[in-house]
């Protein structure tokens, strides 16, 4: 992409790119793909001064990754075999190879990128609330299909559904997420102040091409996701407290008892409604998180 944007503003510029790896499909299938976003324009590296990219025939692309992916090719077989068939995929595809590259619907898609994508990041294949059934041997669940817009319903033996879903969990330590260019961590700063300096001279501002996402505790996600809340109790539907976390690795994580051993609570005055234990505000602060006193002293 360095490349193409260069190619067309006719200098060789330093462009910033952000790719997230998406590994499945909607219907939970091994789909594995690349989402790349990447700035407007770029750095030329010498003077320092920032280059407003803007629209550009998206044609390029195909010649550009044929080109780059050939030739990667060729320089890791090396064999006469390998650059005889290169030679004949030039020929044959004189246009370059497909790109999927949605042709003027970028600037109308691009409201909340940042939350289409964290869902790739956080979220698993297929949310619990598309599983409509499981008998203990079949299970049933939708998926939104691209090319009808409808849904299309899907069943499949348990094995071959847990296949689906294990073979999306990545290997330990590789990373989702990774910055390239101006939005890698060691030139970020150095070319901080330039692309400010550059969208300031622009003098414009994209509205609704980025989004903040606020961070959701664990009942809030966990009620998204399968429409309940796990704070109510499923018997007497009254709200329950959590008193004691355990996993089965680090054993007991959080622990209420504890709690109340240390001394985190001191008791409400009468006239706010005694009976009842606060824990201490956080430092700068005023905020005081109330639980119930339990019949305790």
């Amino acid at each position: 992409m360095e490349d193409v944007v260069s190619s067309v503003k006719r200098l060789s510029l330093k462009i910033g790119i952000i790719v997230v790896v998406q590994t499945h499909g909607r219907s939970g299938r091994f789909n594995p793909h690349l989402h790349i976003i990447m700035t407007n324009g770029g750095i030329h590296t010498d003077s320092g001064k920032w280059y407003e990219l803007g629209y550009f025939p998206y044609e390029i692309i195909h010649k550009k990754w044929q080109y780059h992916l050939l030739r990667m090719i060729k320089s890791f077989f090396g064999t006469l075999e390998i650059k005889k068939l290169i030679n004949k995929l030039w020929k044959m595809y004189p246009k370059g190879l497909v790109a999927h590259v949605t042709r003027g619907k970028v600037p109308e898609t691009c409201r909340g990128l940042a939350r289409y994508l964290a869902k790739y990041v956080a979220s698993p294949p297929i949310a619990v609330r598309r599983i409509i059934s499981y008998d203990g041997r079949i299970v049933k669940y939708w998926y939104q299909d691209h090319k009808t817009k409808r849904k299309k319903f899907e069943e499949v033996d348990v094995f071959t559904f847990i296949g689906r879903m294990v073979q999306h969990i990545l290997p330990k330590g590789f990373q989702r997420v990774r910055y390239y260019g101006l939005q890698a961590t060691r030139t970020f700063n150095k070319w901080a102040g330039a692309i400010q300096k550059g969208l300031q001279r622009i003098g414009r501002v994209i509205k609704g091409a980025y989004e903040i996402v606020i961070g959701k505790r664990y009942r809030e996600r966990y009620k998204e996701i399968s429409g309940q809340d796990p704070m109510i109790c499923r018997h007497c539907g009254h709200e329950m407290e959590l008193w004691k976390i355990w996993h089965p690795d680090y054993g007991v994580i959080y622990d209420e008892c504890e709690n109340l051993k240390a001394g985190k609570y001191e008791p409400v005055p009468e006239q706010q409604g005694g009976g009842r234990c606060s824990v201490w505000p956080p430092r700068r602060r005023n905020t005081v998180i109330v639980v119930s006193n339990a019949g305790m002293k």
